[in-house]
């Protein structure tokens, strides 16, 4: 089970996600699941299709065990396993 407090070192492919803010206003509101994560960049399967966006230039919100958490992409910014060795929560 994903702690929420732990959520910026956590793995994030699998997670449901919508698009809060963003530099690219066309990506605000974009809903879908996460399915794959480099080190700057998600991408997010939509109904329309499979979408890449920049973590640096987004906000977001996770769903996390039936709740939602908002999330700075600069936050997650790095692979997982980077971000566990950056946060020390």
């Amino acid at each position: 089970m994903i702690k929420i407090k732990d959520i910026i070192k956590h793995e994030l492919i699998g997670l449901k996600t919508k698009i809060t803010d963003s530099s690219n206003q066309a990506n605000v509101g974009l809903t879908g699941k996460i399915i794959n994560e480099t080190k700057f960049t998600i991408t997010i399967k939509t109904n329309k299709g499979k979408k890449m966006l920049f973590k640096n230039n987004i906000k977001l919100e996770l769903e996390v065990n039936n709740k939602r958490v908002s999330v700075d992409g600069k936050l997650i910014k790095g692979r997982p396993e980077e971000r566990v060795k950056k946060w020390k929560i």
